[in-house]
């Protein structure tokens, strides 16, 4: 059983924002919480506190009760802002409300600030996070650079460490975040610990891109639909652009502009995200070997399976297939059916590519 914590704990303090998940409120209180020392004395003493005591909304249907105002702030050493579905004017416009830029003025200087998905909107408001690396929610984040674009915004990772100042992206990432802050804080025992107690892995990996559902435009929206359909047919064969042009009856060259004003990218590279995009769906929902994922995909081979996949997703083919059919390997409750392997794609022999001849 744990200690009590003593005077000298590094103290987080948790700002709980109007519309909040409670989730997300969550995570740093189990994580720092959860880390002790060898002789099992807390490591972190974390507590609440809102713009106002009080009742707190939030997005599900109950409220929390804070007891500690905005004052509590001054006496962090770490501020943690998870996030809020109604940030009002820090989302919409990237500036503070009153309220919020008032509880704010009580964090020290040098005090390390951290978010947890959509709370990197108020920490880039109040300006931590000019000229910085910083991430959010995958949704959110071509919003963010927008709205703050002296932000440094890398859409593609977990989370982000600039010394100080700490960012996460969606959700569950900011397990990610607080599991590598007791990391930093006191080495790979601890957080390995915290982590298993927490029953979550110490370290995934990979980004946030491997999360990331991307759909097929749907054809009628674009005049390079015929194309794009008969490409989806053929994805495991090897495909030629005049081929793809021949589809619009249009010459090489102005297939090759339409296609980019429409899709935003050449078609070797969208044809080689559609090749990335099945791969994910077999890797998920299929015992394939890696030989036989590329070859069914037009990546010809497992290294060059291997290549795309780790260029897109940010981890290997093995890595993103454990992390997603790890649900599949737990056992599952008697007379409960199996899910079929489907695939929302054409079966077929393949070939090699992931690139238009």
């Amino acid at each position: 059983m744990a200690m009590e914590p003593s005077p000298r704990t590094h103290r987080v303090v948790v700002l709980a924002l109007t519309g909040l998940l409670p989730f997300e409120l969550g995570i740093p209180h189990r994580i720092f919480g959860r880390a002790w020392d060898p002789a099992g004395r807390p490591l972190y003493t974390v507590l609440t506190c809102g713009t106002a005591p009080g009742p707190v909304r939030t997005d599900a249907d109950f409220a929390i009760h804070v007891e500690h105002g905005p004052e509590l702030l001054a006496t962090a050493d770490t501020v943690v802002v998870p996030a809020s579905h109604e940030l009002g004017p820090v989302h919409s416009e990237g500036r503070l409300t009153e309220e919020l830029a008032a509880a704010l003025a009580y964090v020290r200087p040098g005090t390390r600030m951290v978010s947890i998905c959509t709370g990197g909107y108020v920490l880039a408001a109040a300006g931590y996070l000019d000229g910085r690396p910083a991430t959010t929610h995958w949704a959110w984040a071509e919003h963010f650079q927008r709205t703050f674009p002296r932000v440094r915004v890398d859409a593609g990772v977990l989370y982000t460490d600039d010394g100080d100042v700490l960012t996460s992206a969606g959700v569950a990432a900011g397990i990610d975040l607080c599991l590598h802050i007791v990391r930093r804080d006191h080495g790979a025992a601890v957080a390995n610990d915290t982590a298993r107690r927490t029953v979550v892995p110490p370290h995934r990996e990979g980004g946030q891109a491997q999360f990331v559902a991307r759909p097929v435009p749907e054809p009628q929206q674009a005049s390079t639909s015929a194309a794009r359909a008969w490409v989806l047919d053929r994805l495991h064969e090897p495909l030629r652009l005049g081929d793809l042009a021949r589809q619009e009856a249009m010459s090489v060259r102005t297939f090759t502009r339409r296609f980019r004003e429409e899709s935003g990218v050449s078609p070797g590279e969208w044809i080689t995200a559609q090749r990335v995009e099945r791969a994910r769906r077999l890797l998920e929902r299929t015992e394939l070997l890696m030989e036989e994922v590329a070859r069914e995909t037009g990546f010809g081979t497992a290294q060059s399976l291997r290549k795309h996949v780790q260029a897109a997703l940010g981890v290997s083919p093995t890595a993103y297939r454990r992390t997603f059919r790890a649900a599949e390997a737990a056992p599952r409750a008697p007379g409960k059916a199996a899910v079929p392997d489907t695939v929302p794609y054409p079966d077929g022999p393949s070939v090699a590519a992931g690139s238009v001849h």
